[in-house]
């Protein structure tokens, strides 16, 4: 199925990850980054977010902005973010903000969904990541994180950004509570989506981390288990394009391995910027790749490195 999709080719992007904040009205059971579970707490500045953009130059063409649920922070203060990174960086790709958040801070603001979502797109939108899906059965989802937003609010989210020309990405948290009948419950509510607006440029299984969170009493699943999971992922999602691998949750190891096992996609560069998957316990704690790096990755595996743009338009082959 891999093979069919995409041939040989490993895509990934110059990209850097920015969190404005941990602080964040809800408290899952399974989050070892916000301000309930972890250690430090932290809200940075536009003008911080700003100048991250601007130190990195030229060796990004993505930033991905994605944090907690902000009590005090509205839709207008995020638009504003945006149109200031547009300004610095006229041309990068903004990946911003989980359905969590938007659905949060559109309803702060009394504003709609659609609404919200124009006013963002307006401001320098270009796509929205895929957090915040976890698992969409609604029993497990109680358990695991029931004070977030719905499932049906995050499909919602994602289907009023396809139909106003708003791609994203959709992702699934695993190897927690769940079952393997929740799981493909969660791929179904996907796959269906995708038939109607086919929005989803890429799907990315996340593997709880059991460390620092209200779940560490589980057993985190096993490397096989990992790589069963994005195997089915690729057969089940033969109509979403692409199959991602996040780094910095499995490790570069494991990641490589990911692509003999579906995956076709490996992120980016993502500059030592992200504490989500650290907090919890990722091998990588300080997460970075190198261009030259990741191409040297995907050579060993036999296939051949594609360096990408944000919607995955082929910059440089091999």
């Amino acid at each position: 199925m891999r093979k069919r999709i995409n041939g040989r080719f490993t895509y990934f992007n110059r990209n850097v990850h920015i969190e404005p904040t941990n602080i964040c009205v809800y408290n899952c059971r399974f989050c070892s980054y916000s301000n309930h579970q972890s250690t430090e707490s932290w809200e940075l500045t536009v003008d911080e977010m700003i100048n991250t953009v601007l130190d990195l130059g030229e060796e990004i063409t993505e930033v991905h902005i994605v944090g907690a649920v902000h009590p005090g922070r509205d839709i207008h203060y995020y638009a504003g973010l945006l149109r200031r990174v547009r300004e610095a960086r006229p041309n990068i790709h903004i990946k911003a903000f989980t359905a969590i958040e938007i659905e949060y801070m559109a309803k702060k603001a009394g504003l709609s969904l659609e609404d919200g979502l124009k006013m963002l797109k307006e401001a320098g939108l270009d796509s929205i990541p895929g957090g915040g899906a976890e698992i969409f059965d609604e029993k497990v989802r109680e358990e695991i994180c029931g004070q977030k937003s719905s499932s049906q609010a995050w499909l919602e989210v994602h289907e009023t950004a396809h139909r106003l020309g708003i791609p994203s990405n959709a992702t699934i948290l695993y190897g927690h509570v769940e079952k393997y009948e929740h799981r493909i419950d969660h791929l179904e509510r996907l796959r269906q989506l995708q038939d109607l607006t086919h929005g989803f440029n890429a799907f990315i299984p996340l593997k709880f981390r059991n460390k620092n969170n209200e779940m560490s009493w589980i057993e985190e699943v096993p490397v096989m288990e990992d790589m069963r999971n994005y195997a089915v992922s690729r057969i089940f999602l033969d109509n979403i394009p692409h199959i991602k691998a996040y780094w910095p949750m499995i490790g570069k190891q494991m990641a490589a391995l990911s692509l003999t096992f579906g995956v076709d996609d490996l992120d980016g560069t993502i500059n030592d910027s992200t504490k989500i998957y650290s907090l919890a316990g990722a091998d990588d704690q300080k997460p970075a790749f190198t261009i030259k790096e990741i191409r040297e990755l995907i050579l060993k595996t036999g296939l051949i490195p594609a360096e990408r743009d944000s919607l995955y338009n082929i910059l440089v082959e091999g």
